[in-house]
């Protein structure tokens, strides 16, 4: 079975480098064009289910990717994003400069990071994703062909650490997906097999010289 594991399109908060976590923010512009190219490149590569986040930017991206196909999309809570409480709206870039503060930790050292008030940890989020792992994605390996799972930054990362059978120290082992790039997989008899981790369905805008 194939697994497409993929991430959301852009929104504004991406663009503006603000913390979203469960703050439930739409696609911008670029993110549905992003999608919807994607979408048709994959026109003709049918999925048996199709899984999301129910958050708006993980729905909309879901719809896009699918474009025509018949399949409906089920959305799962375990696949929302990783809850930051206090710190969604701020911007990332602040919270990691910080030094008094752990969000210092997230990328680099995520097995130090601890979470504010009203929040959810990274050891929490890991075991939604493996509960989804295996009540839903293990099943389908003998009756279905092809699937496609639709998160976000954390979520995703979760779902792979996982896959890699990972501690938190590796959490982000693969890097941190780009919005609308895919990370495909195999699964057979129970055993994964990484293809790639960033795959893009969409064209590239060359560079300009400025």
């Amino acid at each position: 079975m194939e697994i497409y594991i993929v991430r959301h399109g852009e929104t504004e908060w991406n663009k503006d480098k603000r913390l979203q976590g469960s703050t439930d923010i739409p696609l911008s512009d670029e993110g549905r064009r992003l999608a919807k190219e994607s979408g048709k490149a994959l026109a003709d590569t049918p999925f048996d289910r199709i899984y999301s986040s129910p958050l708006k930017r993980a729905y909309e991206t879901a719809c896009l990717f699918r474009g025509n196909q018949p399949v409906d999309i089920v959305t799962d809570d375990r696949l929302r994003e990783l809850c930051f409480g206090t710190y969604e709206g701020q911007n990332m870039s602040e919270l990691l400069a910080n030094p008094n503060d752990t969000f210092r930790f997230f990328f680099k050292q995520p097995h130090l990071y601890c979470p504010p008030m009203n929040a959810e940890s990274l050891s929490d989020l890991c075991k939604r994703a493996a509960s989804f792992m295996e009540e839903i994605v293990l099943p389908l390996q003998t009756n279905c062909t092809r699937i496609m799972i639709v998160g976000h930054g954390a979520i995703n990362k979760a779902l792979m650490t996982y896959v890699k059978q990972h501690d938190l120290s590796q959490f982000w082992s693969g890097g941190l997906q780009k919005n609308c790039n895919v990370i495909l997989l195999t699964l057979e008899h129970g055993q994964f097999e990484i293809i790639d981790e960033t795959h893009i369905f969409y064209k590239e805008q060359p560079d300009t010289l400025s």
